[in-house]
């Protein structure tokens, strides 16, 4: 389908809640939602990083501080949104993500990637989900990756316990998990009768500072500074302007066609360039008996309660 920045619906009125607001596809969403009149708050979990970022956005926006890798500061963001808006919350866009880094606990405990990519967001979708019941025909989009159709998919070790770590299967594993979820979500909104929609979109290969961030990550000093700097410029060469890549998780939330439980991304070569439309998922994601068992794996892990049971 050929759809744009400029099909974006008038927003004025409703509440957004993006998070890894501070810098590319995050800042993107949350800099368009905003010019098109919503009130965006981007959670971030780098308060300097975000104060910065919200400079950038034009139109009504608030800074959130949130650590998806802290479960303790997911509940305090969570009570956060939920005071600011009053309850009332019309899109929440699970943006944010760390890509391949080596291998880290986060402060509860878990894998680094699955901990923040799909626990934390997990953990944070059901603790605001009173604010998302309260308003009529909200949104829930997860972001996943096409990495999502690559490796295993143990729910039974998802903190790489008992398997040997890889950073790339673990990355590969977190998205899955972020597209088990939506989907999941979408089931268990559907059999609870709200009128929520839950979504997944995926933006191909983009330039983001993903890249960037892990070369950093791996390698310290000016060394590492110096290859980050060739993987930017690289990555550059290769990948969708953000402009571009950014639009299936904008259409995702906010176009009238929207379909709950479906997944969106680019329509081109493999997924990675091209206009938006829908993602082929991995079929493992539609498997409701895999969504049953993750749903109630990620509520024992997080000892956060499922919303809807």
């Amino acid at each position: 389908m050929s759809w744009s920045a400029a099909d974006i619906p008038d927003l004025a009125g409703k509440t957004a809640l993006v998070t890894g607001a501070n810098s590319g596809l995050g800042l993107r969403t949350a800099q368009l939602l905003s010019e098109h009149g919503a009130h965006v708050l981007m959670a971030c979990r780098s308060v300097e990083r975000g104060r910065v970022a919200l400079r950038s956005v034009t139109g009504a926006a608030e800074l959130l501080e949130l650590d998806l890798a802290d479960l303790g500061s997911v509940r305090a963001a969570a009570e956060q949104v939920r005071e600011r808006t009053g309850d009332r919350l019309d899109v929440l866009v699970n943006n944010a993500g760390v890509m391949v880094p080596p291998h880290a606990l986060t402060a509860d405990g878990f894998e680094s990637q699955i901990g923040t990519n799909h626990l934390g967001h997990a953990a944070l979708t059901w603790l605001v989900m009173p604010a998302l019941r309260a308003t009529p025909g909200a949104r829930v989009v997860t972001v996943s990756s096409v990495a999502h159709r690559n490796g295993g998919f143990d729910i039974t070790d998802l903190n790489f316990e008992r398997r040997r770590y890889r950073a790339g299967a673990a990355y590969a594993q977190s998205k899955l998990a972020n597209l088990v979820f939506a989907v999941e979500l979408h089931r268990r909104a559907q059999a609870a009768g709200l009128d929520l929609v839950s979504v997944a979109a995926h933006p191909g290969l983009a330039n983001t500072e993903l890249a960037g961030n892990t070369a950093r990550s791996r390698l310290t000093g000016p060394l590492g500074r110096g290859v980050a700097a060739v993987v930017r410029a690289g990555t550059r060469l290769v990948t969708a302007p953000l402009d571009r890549a950014v639009l299936p998780q904008v259409y995702a939330a906010t176009a009238a066609d929207v379909e709950g439980g479906r997944y969106y991304g680019p329509t081109g070569p493999g997924e990675m360039y091209g206009a938006v439309g829908p993602a082929r998922p991995r079929s493992l994601a539609l498997d409701p008996a895999v969504g049953r068992t993750l749903w109630v794996r990620t509520a024992e892990l997080t000892g956060v309660s499922p919303d809807p049971a």
